[in-house]
């Protein structure tokens, strides 16, 4: 196994279960009448840093935000692109660590 692959590898874990940790921390507070609440555009940019399956993940762990459209369509596009982005970066850094070897 490369090392590129083990850095994204261990990137993508950290920051999916950061994205995780945020859904059921956003939950308890939604349970606490005038707490202050995780926004919504924080969780979506947490998906965005490729946390997408870890917003996915706590959205139906916690059943927290899971009757909102714009997650429901919004996280499993999120997915694709996170996916698709990682890849291509997992082909551009191994490209460049075979050009250097």
């Amino acid at each position: 196994m490369s090392k590129s692959f083990l850095f994204l590898a261990v990137f993508f874990l950290v920051v999916n279960l950061l994205a995780f940790l945020m859904m059921f921390l956003d939950k308890v507070k939604s349970r606490k009448p005038g707490a202050e609440r995780i926004s919504e555009g924080m969780l979506f940019f947490l998906a965005t840093i490729f946390g997408s399956v870890g917003v996915y993940v706590g959205m139906f762990a916690f059943r927290h935000k899971s009757r909102k459209w714009y997650f429901l369509i919004g996280i499993p596009l999120l997915i694709l692109q996170n996916c698709a982005f990682l890849y291509l970066l997992f082909l551009f850094v191994s490209e460049r660590m075979l050009m250097f070897n």
